[in-house]
């Protein structure tokens, strides 16, 4: 009682004066005592509450060792609770960012452990050699960091990449059992083959809570997009023989090799049906296991069993077909890749490996699985050019990002990395671009969101016998600011082209080249001299554009540089009466296409259009003089799946100084050809392309009532 007196009664001076000494030392003895107890209490409970950065200083990281007989065993009760993972899942509400303080991304490895049952000491799973591996190269990247402190992510050392390999009452305890679990947060989940049977599905059956799932069997329904990764399932067949085969294109000797194993039953009915109905024995060859099951071979489905070795035969095909089977990803993605095969992939809904960043129609024929009876048409259809330019992305894909497991463990690591860092992401040109020389004109498709204003365009003007409209048109097109240069293209082999001394005088460049055959498609050759990236093609009597429109359609092809942006627009419809499609050039509000008469577009599809045309398409423009403008309009639509664009208003463009009996399109024979066309060309392709809009680009302030020279385009036409 007397120590607590001390240390809280106040005792008068006088009093406290009659005490011994020794009773006062012991009340200070006591209260610095109590002091000290208060404060220890104190300090423990602040390493209870940051016992991880306590234990793991930034001086002192852990060393990682990833060797299993050092393993320390953990004894695990199963959980009777599942819960899966949280399905709503993005990058805001699962992910704590404030975690990556570095300019990179670091990811922290759990030490191996050995998870026990608690009751039977049965192992939770082994780890295996791929899991391994991947383990060991994160560890040996720049992503590697062994301080928990400085991580982003964290990487678990329990190996659930094959859900048949692991106990999944285990694993969710296992997980949960890790310091820095907290539900998943931040935490990396491989996982290659998910589900079990007999119900296989295509997420993981074990509680990850809000972990990213990095997974092989996504499809639409259950990938979080923008958090999880999509990785393709590996195959160790790849490394057991010879990748990237010798003969490319249209050398290789099948149309079509389908090889896997594991297909459902209705669509190898499918397929069997479809090669009994081949025009010719190198349309398609059908293979299915051998007598021996073994993996690296393949036998052909008759009495007669030829036996192929693989995954080398695939490389005797341009195509090889993906089907459907119990799990969505599968491993002949890869061994497809691997021999250069562009790969045939019949899985609805299917999110392919790194689609996030991969643009697949590049390198992969996609078919829905409701069209399978009729998809060799389809790959028919496909030029050769074609054919090698999907080959030559395939091998590139295949060389730097799916060669190995390592290339498969760094891509998916520097797909997140890019969503956390933004500014460290690579654009989708550089995820997708072969590297080509200097002087290859690239896809508009993975072109800055905005084309270069300093480069302007370069006019091409078809023409045949009408001089005085074209010199007229020269001398209009000489005043547009953003004009580089004129291309004349003389297309009349009866007459000589005027001297170029008897050409309007102007300040920029102007060439004429004299064809040597009379083709509507000179038009679109990707001559030489075409130094920029947006071309005008224009007819020589398309004389009433003015200065102002022509410079706004140029800005307005800058900002969509995969469209073709142009003036006079038309549309297709279908004609319930006679079951075709019909032209249409009455003026509407609706569009599909734009005429190549006077419209800009990227000198790219010059070149698709000279060198990969679908089928007979160039042929039969050529030899008809007609629907050039329809087939560029087909080609660009079939690639982008976007409308063209047509700007300003105006509506009319008939040459006043021409008679009609001088304008091709004044025969109603063509107007018939050209519902003729569109019948024919969507044949080829084997769809409709082309997409109808109601949408018109305008100036800024075009209508409103603004004095002019707020205005920057104000001699924009009327109708």
């Amino acid at each position: 009682m007397n120590r607590y007196k001390c240390l809280i009664s106040i005792e008068p001076r006088s009093k406290a004066m009659h005490h011994p000494k020794e009773q006062i030392l012991n009340c200070l003895t006591y209260a610095l005592l109590a002091i000290v107890a208060i404060c220890a209490v104190v300090l423990l409970c602040d390493i209870s509450s940051h016992r991880d950065r306590f234990f793991y200083s930034k001086k002192d990281p852990v060393v990682l060792d990833l060797s299993i007989s050092h393993a320390p065993e953990v004894l695990l009760r199963p959980d009777p609770e599942y819960r899966g993972r949280n399905v709503n899942c993005t990058f805001w509400d699962c992910l704590n960012i404030y975690k990556c303080e570095h300019d990179t991304l670091k990811v922290y490895i759990y030490p191996l452990q050995e998870f026990l049952d608690e009751k039977s000491d049965k192992v939770t799973n082994t780890l295996s050699s791929e899991y391994f591996q991947i383990l060991e190269i994160v560890l040996k990247s720049r992503y590697y960091t062994s301080n928990p402190n400085e991580a982003c992510l964290f990487l678990p050392s329990l190996d659930l990449l094959n859900q048949d390999m692991f106990d999944k009452n285990l694993a969710g305890p296992a997980l949960a059992s890790l310091n820095f679990w907290d539900r998943g947060e931040n935490h990396l989940i491989f996982n290659m083959l998910p589900g079990s049977a007999p119900a296989y599905n295509t997420i993981l059956d074990v509680n990850i809570d809000n972990a990213i799932v990095l997974g092989g069997g996504f499809d639409s329904w259950t990938y979080r997009p923008g958090f999880d990764v999509s990785i393709p399932v590996w195959s160790p067949l790849v490394h057991q023989t010879n990748s990237l085969p010798i003969h490319n294109g249209a050398h290789r000797k099948y149309l079509l090799v389908a090889a896997q194993l594991n297909l459902l039953p209705q669509y190898a009915r499918t397929l069997a049906e479809l090669m009994s109905k081949a025009n010719n024995a190198e349309q398609m060859l059908l293979l299915g296991p051998c007598d021996n099951n073994q993996l690296k071979s393949r036998c052909t489905l008759t009495q007669q069993q030829k036996r192929w070795e693989y995954p080398r035969v695939l490389g005797r095909g341009r195509f090889c077909f993906i089907g459907r089977s119990l799990r969505v990803g599968q491993p002949d993605l890869i061994e497809i890749m691997s021999q250069g095969c562009i790969p045939v992939i019949a899985i609805d809904n299917y999110v392919l490996p790194f689609e996030d960043v991969i643009d697949w129609s590049l390198a992969a024929v996609r078919v829905r699985e409701s069209e399978l009876h009729s998809f060799i048409r389809k790959l028919e259809s496909i030029s050769n050019v074609k054919v090698v330019e999907m080959q030559k992305q395939v091998q590139w894909l295949y060389s730097n990002y799916f060669k190995d497991l390592k290339s498969i463990t760094i891509t998916a690591l520097e797909i997140l990395e890019s969503r956390i860092f933004p500014l460290l992401a690579r654009s989708s040109r550089q995820w997708n671009l072969v590297r080509q020389n200097s002087h290859s004109t690239f896809n508009p498709l993975f072109l800055t969101s905005l084309a270069p204003k300093s480069q302007g365009f370069t006019a091409v003007i078809l023409t045949y016998d009408r001089i005085e409209s074209l010199f007229l048109l020269i001398h209009k097109l000489a005043v547009v600011p953003s004009l580089q240069s004129i291309l004349v293209i003389w297309n009349n082999q009866k007459k000589m082209p005027p001297h170029l001394s008897t050409f309007p005088t102007i300040s920029k460049p102007l060439k004429i080249i004299q064809t040597r055959e009379n083709k509507l498609s000179n038009r679109f050759y990707p001559y030489p001299e075409i130094e920029t990236e947006a071309i005008l093609t224009i007819d020589d009597d398309i004389i009433m554009l003015t200065s102002d429109e022509l410079d706004f359609g140029y800005e307005v092809w800058r900002e969509f540089p995969d469209h073709i942006v142009g003036f006079p627009s038309r549309i297709h419809i279908w004609d319930n009466a006679t079951m075709r499609w019909h032209y249409e050039s009455e003026w509407t509000n609706q569009i599909s296409m734009v005429l190549t008469g006077a419209a800009f577009h990227h000198k790219y599809w010059s070149h698709m259009y000279t060198y990969a045309m679908p089928g007979d398409i160039k042929h039969w423009v050529d030899d008809h003089m007609n629907c050039e403008d329809i087939a560029m309009n087909f080609l660009v639509a079939n690639i982008t799946n976007n409308p063209p664009i047509k700007v300003t208003p105006r509506k009319k463009f008939k040459c006043p100084e021409c008679t009609n009996t001088e304008m091709l399109s004044a025969d109603l024979n063509h107007m018939r050809e050209r519902s003729a066309c569109i019948d024919r060309f969507s044949k080829i392709y084997g769809r409709m392309p082309l997409r109808t809009v109601e949408f018109r680009a305008d100036p800024v302030l075009f209508r409103d009532n603004f004095p002019d020279k707020l205005k920057r385009y104000n001699d924009i036409g009327s109708l």
